[in-house]
């Protein structure tokens, strides 16, 4: 087994890689401050992507994606990584909305909802953890879902909900079924427009010093048609791991990109900049800083591919996946500190 880039799909990595090195980093000092001209830059990025057939690579073809293989999609998706801004640009940063209702939305939502996700023409957000319950175990979620005729009543709260006021719909994650229920089947995924009567977002929820972008919600008697539930009743865990296995994958692989762009500039500095008569690259120190950077990155990288080829393979990887969030997080701190 190889995990070298394949040879078909190099072509468009260099290809992206490009669009990311020439034209989003440079603007990204633009993107970050945000504001009107901001969106006119990623509004333009966006035209770019779409006019150079770059656009929403790992998107279905049926909605206007690059449909490519998960396998590929991965590699590609390291290159995009490089920049925050990389697959808001690219237009994938709804893929993991977009798959989930391809599969499993029907009716209002679909028609609503889907091809505009594949458009970039809306933005998802997505509330699972809550503040009253230790939520890394969600069978304690206690937000409730109840159906009165032919529609679900909600009431609960969520927070650190990413995207949320800015979003089109969220998708909560709520318990549905009684306490006779095991509970690993007993909560349901419901598609809930943000505009509904009964959504609230309550204040903004700081995050690792980031005082934007992350939100704190309130659900009170909030209606919804029963039709907005995605796939069977009980189901939520079982749609929630099908969108969280690739979507670490996804993670992971971007977070190697930030790292490689680290690293890069890392050696670009030691080589530029002399001390003492000669380069930093010459000091010892330097060449260590050097070598743990490459050495954590190659580790880092092998570790999530071979994630990536499990599921690719039909597993769940439920244990790989468990060791690229922690190896690639530490990775990612490390090589850019």
């Amino acid at each position: 087994m190889s995990f070298e880039v394949p040879a078909h799909i190099r072509p468009l990595r260099d290809a992206v890689y490009g669009f990311i090195t020439e034209r989003v980093e440079p603007a990204e000092e633009t993107l970050h401050h945000g504001g009107p001209e901001a969106r006119e830059l990623i509004r333009a990025l966006q035209a770019e992507a779409k006019a150079e057939g770059l656009w929403a690579l790992g998107h279905p073809t049926e909605l206007g994606g690059g449909g490519l293989p998960f396998m590929d999609y991965v590699y590609v998706n390291e290159i995009q990584g490089r920049s925050e801004y990389g697959q808001i640009a690219l237009g994938t940063y709804t893929l993991q909305d977009t798959l989930m209702l391809n599969k499993h939305a029907e009716g209002a939502v679909r028609d609503t909802y889907l091809q505009a996700l594949a458009n970039a023409d809306i933005s998802p957000s997505f509330a699972m953890t809550e503040p009253e319950v230790a939520s890394s175990d969600p069978t304690q979620l206690e937000t409730t879902a109840i159906l009165d005729g032919d529609e679900w009543v909600i009431n609960g709260r969520k927070w650190f909900t990413t995207g949320a006021a800015n979003a089109a719909y969220t998708t909560i994650m709520c318990r549905t079924e009684d306490e006779s229920v095991s509970p690993y089947a007993a909560f349901s995924m419901i598609v809930v427009p943000t505009d509904t009567p009964g959504y609230e977002i309550v204040r903004e929820t700081p995050v690792l010093g980031l005082d934007h972008g992350h939100y704190e919600l309130r659900f009170t008697d909030l209606r919804v048609p029963k039709q907005n539930l995605l796939g069977p009743r009980g189901h939520g865990f079982a749609i929630a791991q099908e969108r969280l296995g690739p979507g670490r994958i996804f993670h992971c692989m971007r977070w190697l990109g930030q790292a490689q762009r680290a690293y890069e500039l890392l050696c670009h500095r030691l080589n530029e900049r002399t001390a003492f008569g000669e380069p930093l690259a010459r000091k010892q120190l330097m060449q260590s800083h050097v070598f743990e950077s490459y050495a954590e990155i190659q580790a880092a990288r092998l570790l999530t591919l071979h994630a990536a080829h499990k599921i690719d393979q039909g597993e769940q990887a439920r244990v790989e996946i468990g060791a690229i969030k922690v190896v690639g997080a530490r990775m990612l701190h490390n090589v850019i500190d």
